[in-house]
């Protein structure tokens, strides 16, 4: 099983939206959405999920973001209404992070009617490994996503899904440019070995967050694919006129161009490839929003591809 971790940002909610609307998500991938905005985006993410009978799971104390604070504003009655009541769906699974405050989040969730054996826990921080320990006991929650590493492993052993940050974060976008592929990861091929029920990443967007964004000197596509041993590497398809943040569609024609060329010999075949191809062809420039969507879309169809044994 397949573990996307994704923020509930705009752009990664709609290419979650689009891979279930479009039915490219594997059975075998759950996502987990960290909610950072209030937005109707979300709401009919999930609703989309739901309609579809795939399982999405949903993180109720996000350590990011505003979503918490924003959701008590009257103004967003409707959509606190709208996401309470998804939490109810069977397709939902409830998630949260391991934290000082995790025994009163499983309390109330027992509350509504979501026992432990239906939650999934993140814990990424050895400071709480005691917390879950006391607070969990001898009882064994749906999923565990924690880290490869000694001590969580030694301490968390049921059910666990390892969960690692594999995109290679540079300072800046134009660092790419020396750096044409590198190794993405190869826990897919090792995961079940190592005593885990699946694995766990970020995506093609990593897990730094930041609140706001800014305009980039360099745009920069970056591509997951499998090399002859199927271990995941990704490219980096970088613009040329980069010395001032200026003209962001030149900068993006110049980036999937060379994405195009060189897909003329690796031939990837999914819909956010076709899509990069479309703007190609058709010389327009979709934002950079969009632009990390289809990377997106394209590793979960890839990995979709990959675990149900389709020829890729």
């Amino acid at each position: 099983m397949y573990f996307p971790i994704l923020r509930g940002r705009q752009f990664e909610l709609l290419a979650l939206r689009e891979c279930v609307n479009k039915s490219l998500l594997s059975n075998k991938i759950i996502p987990i959405v960290e909610p950072v905005k209030v937005s109707s985006t979300y709401t009919k993410t999930v609703d989309s999920f739901i309609k579809a009978g795939k399982p999405i799971a949903v993180i109720r104390n996000p350590q990011v973001g505003s979503w918490i604070k924003d959701l008590k504003k009257e103004s967003n009655t409707k959509i606190r209404e709208q996401a309470s009541e998804q939490l109810k769906d069977a397709n939902v699974i409830s998630s949260f992070y391991v934290t000082s405050k995790l025994d009163a989040h499983i309390k109330n969730a027992a509350k509504n009617g979501i026992p432990i054996d239906s939650l999934l826990l993140l814990c990424n921080n050895p400071e709480y490994l005691g917390n879950y320990e006391e607070v969990i006991g001898d009882r064994i929650p749906l999923y565990n996503v924690i880290p490869d590493k000694g001590d969580f492993r030694r301490r968390i052993r049921p059910n666990r899904v390892m969960c690692e940050d594999h995109f290679p974060k540079q300072t800046r976008n134009i660092d790419y440019s020396d750096i044409e592929t590198e190794f993405f990861s190869s826990d897919h091929l090792y995961y079940a070995d190592d005593g885990y029920k699946g694995f766990a990443d970020y995506s093609v967007v990593g897990e730094e967050y930041s609140e706001t964004g800014f305009a980039p000197y360099a745009v920069a596509i970056h591509i997951v694919y499998f090399d002859t041993k199927n271990i995941l590497r990704i490219a980096h398809f970088v613009s040329d006129s980069n010395d001032d943040i200026s003209d962001p569609a030149r900068k993006f024609a110049e980036a999937v161009e060379k994405l195009v060329e060189w897909n003329k010999t690796m031939k990837l075949d999914t819909v956010g490839i076709r899509e990069f191809e479309a703007a190609y062809r058709n010389k327009t420039y979709p934002g950079l929003g969009v632009v990390k969507k289809y990377s997106i879309m394209h590793h979960l169809e890839l990995m979709s591809k990959y675990l149900d044994g389709v020829a890729i």
